[in-house]
């Protein structure tokens, strides 16, 4: 039998989607699961992107251009005008998902054997980025005590080797919701520019800032022209995850230059896609308003409950729509599974994401899940609940 890549073999599974078997065999049994597990907003689409498709008048679906229209990337610049980052179309390269996005960032600065630092827990696919670009990743852990803060620099610097080529941050972060300070911000930066890095920013989140405080992009420091590449998609801002449109953005023009070679390799991004994304940046301020106000509440309301429950601690989120959860179990792998083939309450079951795959460090997470609070909130409250009467179960 002909051999499977050894790349292709350490290819680590998502913890987002691993139980989705599990889930569906629940469903054929009759059992009603509430998904915690993936963030898939339930907020509308704004109608002007669907509109923008659904009375489009093309008959000749074209290539797009490998980089994506001038129109789009122009207009593309203008929004991040706004929010204070000067930015010319030029420097912008756009992707199929930002997914698409951080493989171009990876494949354009690593070789086989580079690492690339990170602070953990991370978004589980840059595990599967990295390993699919040959690259290690070097954890940094930071801790649910400390509200998962950006640990001290000097961890960083222990860290950085001849191979070190980048510094990957999500912010705001996904599994954690955590945002980064202007002052953290500053302190990567810092280091980056002293030891001739790279800094990659995941902003996919960037609307989505709570309490009052603002995103501060690698951007709008000043500096780092040659160092910072940016990562950003319409997934979040727009609920519009099946678009598969994202971006990335560099004021190095190597780095674009480089990109762009990855980006004609798969020809182009999708026109319809491309089409609803352009109408959805007329999206007014309103919607994000209201859409920003419906997860604070979503947010409050379930760490809220979460906290009732014996044993369990809950970081608090200040952006994105994700919370890392410490339960009073061993093995958050088995309860997640258990909770889709052996438990329901009044017909009805939880299925989370297990943490221990947003960590690079083994042995680590094991006792914690992340849950997206993208549901309505009588939906999280009544997942709470059947958390709390699983748990007594489980560890009866």
């Amino acid at each position: 039998m002909p051999i499977i890549s050894e790349k292709g073999l350490k290819m680590p599974a998502s913890p987002i989607r691993k139980l989705v078997p599990y889930a569906e065999d629940a469903k054929k049994r009759g059992v009603n699961v509430i998904h915690l597990n993936i963030g898939q907003p339930d907020i509308k689409t704004p109608q002007v992107a669907l509109d923008a498709v659904k009375n489009n008048t093309l008959e000749i679906l074209e290539y797009s251009r490998s980089e994506g229209s001038e129109e789009y990337r122009t207009k593309l610049a203008e929004y991040y005008k706004k929010r204070d980052i000067d930015i010319n179309p030029s420097e912008i390269i756009i992707t199929t998902g930002g997914s698409e996005a951080l493989m171009f960032t990876m494949g354009s600065i690593t070789d086989p054997g580079d690492e690339i630092i990170i602070p953990e827990p991370f978004y589980a696919n840059y595990n599967g980025f990295a390993t699919a670009s040959g690259v290690n990743v070097v954890p940094v852990v930071s801790k649910i005590d400390d509200n998962f803060a950006l640990p001290p620099i000097e961890d960083f610097e222990k860290l950085i080797t001849p191979k070190t080529k980048a510094i990957i941050i999500c912010n705001p972060g996904n599994p954690t919701g955590y945002l980064y300070s202007r002052e953290e911000i500053k302190k990567l930066a810092a280091i980056v520019k002293k030891h001739d890095l790279f800094l990659i920013a995941d902003e996919v989140y960037r609307e989505f800032a709570y309490d009052g405080a603002e995103h501060y992009s690698i951007l709008q420091e000043e500096g780092l022209e040659n160092n910072a590449i940016v990562v950003d998609s319409v997934s979040k801002r727009y609920s519009m995850c099946g678009a598969r449109i994202g971006c990335m953005i560099s004021r190095n023009k190597e780095i674009i230059n480089t990109a762009l070679k990855f980006a004609q390799a798969r020809l182009s991004p999708p026109s319809f896609a491309l089409i609803a994304s352009e109408a959805a940046l007329d999206t007014p301020q309103s919607y994000f308003d209201e859409v920003i106000e419906e997860y604070v509440e979503r947010r409050d309301l379930l760490i809220t409950e979460l906290n009732k429950i014996e044993g369990v601690t809950v970081a608090k989120p200040q952006g994105a729509f994700y919370c890392i959860v410490k339960l009073p179990v061993e093995n958050t792998d088995d309860f997640a599974q258990w909770l889709l083939e052996e438990f329901n309450l009044n017909g009805e079951t939880v299925m989370v994401a297990p943490a221990a795959g947003f960590y690079s460090t083994p042995g680590i997470g094991y006792d914690q899940v992340r849950i997206a609070y993208v549901l309505k909130k009588e939906n999280l409250v009544k997942a709470v609940t059947i958390i709390k009467e699983a748990l007594k179960k489980y560890n009866a």
